[in-house]
């Protein structure tokens, strides 16, 4: 913007400059020619004055002294044929001064300007003076070379100042647009300072009002799922102390470690609205202890399963509760929309800069994976009879490691599930 505005005043300043600067220089060469032919017009009227007193030994000498520099040579043509001075052709305008008439010829070493004196005896006298061409254009290549200086000096000035006005413009733009950033990336506290036009002051407020209007509806939201989440242990309370009291030792612990298990993931729920959780984990690890989770469950239904995981860390930008929840979300999936009896396999393999994991099922795959994939970008869009959230789930824990969610078809035919995760 700063360029185009300092364009934009150079090229108007350019052309109001050519539109007063071409006329008047014009005006300089005319004055300077017109001074010089002046000159040489007095100068011959100042010998001719000589001429009319009849004393040709004046007139000899006046002429001798006039030619004396050589610059400007005068010529004076007797009526009888006499010529003094410099030496002359009889021109046509030669003749035309003897016959009385006062003229000037321009020729090509410059202005001739012939005067006729009249009132003589032998008849009239012509007067023949030549003004040179470098003596009528003196001065005029300096006043050119001044008024382009001062025309360039002009247009830089109006560039300059344009250039500053558009900084002062575009500082606050630029600050505005920092702020916007800031609050992409979840900086809620980022506030704009207003300054700059009043415009630019106005969206300025504008947009710290709005950042203090997501504040308070996002901390409302995290409250509300806070709560919805408590609410939760009442009913998880119950089934505890059911549990407890079954008569089987065996099957109480295994339905409390479930619970156990259920209560932690509340836990974090409340922790995770009230303040999201920030961090890194091992991959291979959290991986390997939730695949040892739901093998219990697999192992009951009759489902084969399968891990895949490097004995060494995979680490990823995604604290641990995040990607054991994205995890469960997707086995969950593979138990609640696939038969009974079919497996699943679980991989992890670091990348170059992170991790990949990829659930995979011999289910019946997703009917269309490109139309699920737009599904999942929408917070509660279903698929079939899904409530579209386990997916939900495992994007926005994609999302937040730096990495991206990938449904396509596995080779046996059932659905794949993959999670990029980068690198802390």
């Amino acid at each position: 913007m700063r360029r185009r505005l300092a364009l934009l005043v150079a090229a108007t300043t350019s052309l109001v400059l050519v539109a007063f600067l071409a006329p008047l220089a014009l005006l300089v060469r005319t004055v300077a020619a017109d001074r010089a032919v002046n000159a040489g017009t007095v100068r011959a009227q100042s010998i001719g004055a000589v001429v009319a007193s009849g004393d040709l030994d004046a007139v000899r000498a006046t002429v001798a002294q006039a030619n004396a520099d050589r610059r400007h040579p005068v010529t004076v043509f007797l009526p009888e044929g006499t010529v003094l001075g410099a030496a002359a052709d009889r021109t046509p305008a030669v003749r035309l001064a003897l016959r009385g008439r006062s003229l000037s010829v321009d020729t090509g070493a410059g202005r001739q300007i012939l005067v006729s004196v009249q009132g003589l005896a032998g008849g009239p006298v012509a007067v023949v003076t030549l003004v040179p061409a470098d003596e009528m254009h003196r001065g005029v290549t300096r006043a050119w070379l001044i008024l382009l200086a001062l025309g360039i000096a002009l247009v830089g000035i109006g560039v300059l100042t344009a250039d500053l006005l558009a900084r002062r413009l575009v500082a606050p733009i630029g600050a505005l647009s920092t702020v916007s950033h800031r609050l992409a990336a979840g900086e809620l506290s980022a506030r704009a300072r207003p300054t700059g036009p009043p415009e630019v002051r106005e969206v300025a407020g504008a947009l710290n009002h709005l950042a203090g209007r997501i504040r308070v509806l996002l901390q409302a939201e995290r409250e509300s799922a806070a709560d919805l989440s408590h609410r939760l242990r009442t009913p998880l309370t119950a089934l505890r102390l059911d549990a407890e009291a079954l008569s089987d030792p065996a099957e109480a612990a295994r339905l409390t470690a479930h619970v156990d298990a259920l209560e932690r993931a509340v836990t974090a729920s409340i922790a995770d609205a009230r303040s999201p959780a920030e961090g890194h984990c091992d991959a291979a690890a959290v991986v390997r202890e939730r695949v040892a989770f739901w093998t219990v469950l697999a192992e009951e239904t009759g489902r084969p399963s399968e891990l895949s995981a490097p004995d060494s860390p995979v680490p990823v930008a995604l604290p641990a509760a995040d990607l054991a929840a994205a995890l469960d979300a997707l086995l969950g999936n593979v138990f609640a929309h696939t038969p009974g009896g079919v497996g699943f396999t679980v991989t992890v393999t670091a990348t170059g800069t992170g991790a990949r994991l990829v659930v995979a099922d011999a289910g019946p795959g997703f009917p269309d994976p490109a139309a699920s994939a737009r599904h999942v970008l929408e917070r509660g869009a279903s698929t079939a009879d899904s409530s579209g959230l386990g997916l939900d789930i495992a994007r926005r824990a994609a999302h937040r490691a730096g990495g991206r969610l990938t449904l396509d078809t596995a080779p046996g035919g059932g659905a794949r599930v993959t999670l990029d995760l980068a690198t802390p």
